[in-house]
């Protein structure tokens, strides 16, 4: 079990975490975790674009992954620069979700730069090893290999004190980590 809801909310006790007015949401956590199924009925209830950041990997990194060898910070220098590339088409009439691990801090800084301050918020979908490892295992037909859960969670660089965050429990079920990630976000005024 989870305890990220209280924990983002650690740097502001007895408050919910600050809203977010973005326009660009990126669906953030390791592999298993749930980002594109909560993506995508995130996008659906905004009505917002949708875009998988693992179909941008090169076929490089998919070759990698497949084998059970994890990426460098090399080797996500080009991937992270494309999703950059599409969170900077992102407006207030035309939103994004995008999904992407965002594992380290500076990945995140690195696709914030896209958007100005503030227009962009990241959901941190929050999972514990064991269940992201028995999620990844009966995940057929992803290039995934169940063998890198295990360096997801080395590499994870908890956003718990970053602004335009909010970590949601990702054993929730789907329509409820979806509500509360509505609940967070309030669309910017137009």
């Amino acid at each position: 079990m989870t305890n990220t809801d209280s924990a983002i909310q650690s740097s502001h006790p007895a408050a919910a975490p600050v809203p977010c007015h973005a326009h660009a949401l990126v669906v953030m956590g390791v592999s298993g975790c749930g980002k594109s199924s909560v993506a995508q009925m995130l996008a659906q209830t905004l009505g917002w674009t949708l875009h998988e950041g693992d179909a941008y990997h090169s076929p490089e990194n998919v070759r990698k992954m497949q084998a059970g060898i994890a990426l460098t910070d090399d080797d996500r220098a080009s991937w992270l620069a494309d999703l950059c590339g599409i969170l900077a088409t992102a407006s207030a009439s035309s939103g994004i979700v995008l999904t992407c691990s965002a594992l380290k801090r500076k990945y995140r800084d690195r696709l914030r730069l896209a958007q100005p301050q503030g227009a962009l918020g990241f959901v941190f979908l929050d999972l514990d090893f064991a269940t992201a490892l028995q999620r990844v295992q009966q995940r057929p037909g992803h290039f995934f290999s169940p063998d890198l859960v295990a360096n997801q969670f080395a590499t994870l660089e908890r956003p718990d004190a970053e602004a335009g965050v909010v970590g949601i429990d990702a054993t929730l079920p789907l329509a409820e980590i979806v509500r509360r990630a509505n609940a967070w976000h309030a669309p910017a005024a137009a």
